[in-house]
């Protein structure tokens, strides 16, 4: 029997707050599909005091932003993209396309084609995430999309922090966000924009007087990000239905309580909604982890965020087995799950549901994050449940195609789609298999005789 030492704030409250979201975002994006790069620009300056002459930046200011940063940002940039682009390229060879004779003269077939465009959106402000622009940007290329626009809010500035706290104040001034933009150059994006938050995501998916739309929009974001693409789903394509950023940590009385804490925090400082959970068959190990993370917190620069996510959002829970371990794991269906146990391995026999597995201490959700390879795009909110994380096949539609040229085959399937549509009371399914046979053995049609 489970039991908890630590609850998260009930589930009413994380509803009640999207409500708000939801409007706000129907509201801008009505806007801009009326007024275009005007509602643009109006909502850029509104929520990121950003304005300039074009938000698209030009091959040469790209070189010149480029070249400001340090060789080894672009080093390690480029070894990450390697990394990312090796496991994509891995993905898309497990892909088969093929031609089968299923009957004499009967070819099916299937292809995968890349989607025409795609947009990659890169969250920024705050705390740019260059590794984004890694995930979505060098696996749509792998995938063969021909153009990638790639979207990225201005940085806003940090200010010193006030003597004895942790934290800093934000600037509201946005300045160009260097790093991201060096990263979503040599990703091998297309089109590079500085501009963030639902007026990007509207703005790619409905297309303005400047920006041409894309088919399929993959990228994490806050809140409003995130609403603004599942509002626009189906219109558009997107990667998948996300929210905040999730870890699950299992553990057992193996498992360093240090360790499980400095993990925990490590996703908490995402975001003020991040959850952060911790599952383990020991006590001990649950009350030194809640111990640690308390001790740790306090000194943290990103506690602003870390604090109030774990605060609101942490959860310790203590099981009497591995067995349940696994089992309300399965139950969480989070985003990250990390196995601190003997056998981590374990897990890829025991669980069903979750975005990515990070197997024992050597791996932590950080690795995957920033600089493993495998991607970081994954499902939150128990969207576990039913798909997985961003990879290069999301870039592909898989089609099929069929052909018939022998006259046997044809008179055979059209014989069969006659009595089965007519089963249905599909007269015009029928006739149009009628006439596949009367070409190909001479059939009678009545119902065109008559």
């Amino acid at each position: 029997m489970a039991e908890i030492l630590k609850h998260a704030v009930p589930k009413a409250e994380v509803a009640a707050s999207l409500d708000q979201v939801r409007e706000t975002v129907a509201g801008v994006i009505a806007d801009i599909r009326e007024r275009g790069d005007a509602a643009v620009r109006e909502y850029s300056e509104k929520f990121d005091k950003w304005s300039p002459g074009s938000f698209r930046l030009t091959a040469e200011e790209v070189e010149k932003i480029v070249a400001s940063v340090p060789q080894q940002v672009i080093d390690d940039i480029t070894f990450v993209q390697e990394q990312v682009r090796n496991f994509a390229r891995h993905q898309l060879d497990s892909l088969g396309e093929f031609e089968i004779e299923t009957l004499p003269g009967v070819r099916l077939g299937q292809k995968h084609i890349p989607v025409q465009a795609a947009g990659a959106y890169i969250p920024g402000g705050r705390y740019p995430l260059t590794a984004s622009a890694h995930m979505t940007i060098v696996t749509a290329k792998v995938a063969g999309v021909p153009r990638v626009v790639a979207c990225t809010p201005p940085t806003r500035r940090p200010t010193a922090a006030p003597q004895g706290r942790a934290t800093r104040g934000w600037l509201d001034s946005g300045e160009i966000p260097a790093a991201t933009v060096a990263a979503m150059h040599l990703a091998g994006a297309d089109e590079i924009w500085l501009l963030g938050g639902v007026q990007a995501v509207a703005a790619m998916a409905v297309g303005t007087a400047t920006m041409e739309p894309v088919n399929l929009i993959a990228g994490p974001g806050n809140a409003y990000v995130a609403e603004a693409k599942r509002q626009l789903f189906g219109e558009i394509g997107i990667d998948l239905f996300a929210g905040p950023t999730e870890i699950l940590v299992l553990a057992d009385d193996q498992a360093d309580p240090f360790v499980c804490a400095v993990d925990l925090l490590s996703q908490a400082e995402h975001g003020p909604d991040s959850p952060a959970v911790l599952i383990t068959t020991s006590r001990e190990v649950a009350k030194k982890t809640i111990a640690e993370v308390e001790r740790i917190l306090p000194g943290m620069p990103t506690r602003d965020y870390a604090e109030p996510a774990w605060r609101n959002h942490g959860q310790v829970h203590v099981v009497g087995s591995v067995d349940e371990l696994y089992g309300l794991a399965d139950a969480f269906a989070f985003e990250h799950v990390e196995v601190l146990t003997a056998e981590p391995r374990l897990a890829l026999e025991r669980m069903t549901q979750y975005g990515a597995l990070f197997l024992g201490e050597g791996t932590c959700v950080s690795f995957g994050d920033k600089v493993i390879g495998t991607n970081h795009v994954l499902p939150t909110r128990g969207a576990a449940r039913y798909t997985g994380g961003l990879w290069v096949g999301k870039y592909l539609k898989t089609v099929t195609y069929q052909e018939v040229t022998d006259t046997a085959s044809q008179a055979l399937l059209g014989r069969l789609c006659g009595r089965a549509s007519r089963v249905e009371l599909f007269e015009g399914h029928a006739r149009s298999g009628d006439v596949r046979a009367a070409r190909a053995a001479g059939d009678a049609l009545p119902w065109h005789e008559a």
